[in-house]
């Protein structure tokens, strides 16, 4: 069968946040399914099938990292639209059953793919003990992220400090259910972006995720709210970094993004 490598929230091969993608024609057993997330060893690992014509999906998607399945993945979603795309195998609007529910992606006439997720609750809560020096920063508010997302939202004083963090992963580990997203406003809105962040999943094998669609369900309407606008973009500067753009619609977040196949080859279990 095909396995393909795609780096996604990114118009160039190398950036972006990479995932594994691998078209069925059913789903394999779970522990085959954890074995090849873990032999590809990037973040996600995507896995879909078509399913029968009528229904609320086209496709069933699962996402595993190298240690766990996860219940929403943005860039991994992104990723097998973009597949499903390039090879002409679903080459329009595609709806993807999935652990939380039914997401969409629509491609546009210039290579971008919008995602239609549901936008994450967030919830004020106090800053965990720990979790300033786990960081290596003080942070200047908390949020919960509620139980799909499942992050812990951080404001830190600014764009310089975000960049700058090096912190210890395992004790990042116990201040949420998945991870920590830490997060501040553009120093320069001018440059192209209004928010920067940055995000840490060492409960799912993780440490840090290049680019992450699902931590801007939470991150969109954080800052739309504070900005005044429902279309934002984000960048998150992780070393390999990546854009994404985001547009609040209520319960929903869209997420725009690009996606680059930068390997295609043949797995032979």
């Amino acid at each position: 069968m095909r396995i393909r490598i795609v780096d996604a929230f990114t118009d160039r091969p190398f950036a972006g946040n990479p995932a594994g993608v691998l078209l069925l024609d059913a789903f394999p057993e779970d522990d085959w399914l954890q074995q090849v997330a873990l032999e590809v060893n990037h973040a996600e690992t995507a896995f879909a099938h078509p399913l029968p014509g009528g229904g609320a999906a086209d496709w069933a998607l699962r996402w595993f990292t190298p240690a766990t399945e996860v219940a929403m993945c943005g860039h991994a979603t992104l990723a097998t639209a973009h597949v499903l795309r390039t090879t002409g195998t679903h080459p329009g609007p595609v709806r993807f059953a999935t652990r939380s529910g039914v997401l969409s992606a629509t491609p546009a006439d210039d290579g971008a793919i919008t995602l239609d997720f549901p936008t994450a609750p967030l919830t004020a809560v106090e800053v965990p003990d720990g979790a300033a020096q786990a960081l290596g920063a003080q942070p200047r508010a908390a949020f919960d992220t509620g139980p799909n997302v499942g992050d812990l939202v951080l404001e830190l004083a600014d764009e310089k400090t975000v960049r700058g963090l090096a912190p210890d992963h395992k004790a990042l580990a116990s201040c949420s259910t998945r991870g920590v997203i830490a997060t501040a406003r553009a120093d320069d809105p001018g440059r192209g972006y209004d928010f920067v962040s940055r995000c840490f999943f060492p409960n799912v094998g993780i440490d840090e995720d290049p680019v992450t669609g699902s931590a801007h369900t939470a991150l969109a309407p954080y800052w739309s709210q504070r900005l005044g606008r429902p279309d934002l973009t984000g960048l998150q500067a992780s070393p390999r970094s990546g854009l994404v753009r985001t547009g609040l619609r209520g319960d929903r977040t869209l997420l725009t993004g690009h996606a680059v196949t930068v390997i295609e080859g043949e797995l032979r279990v």
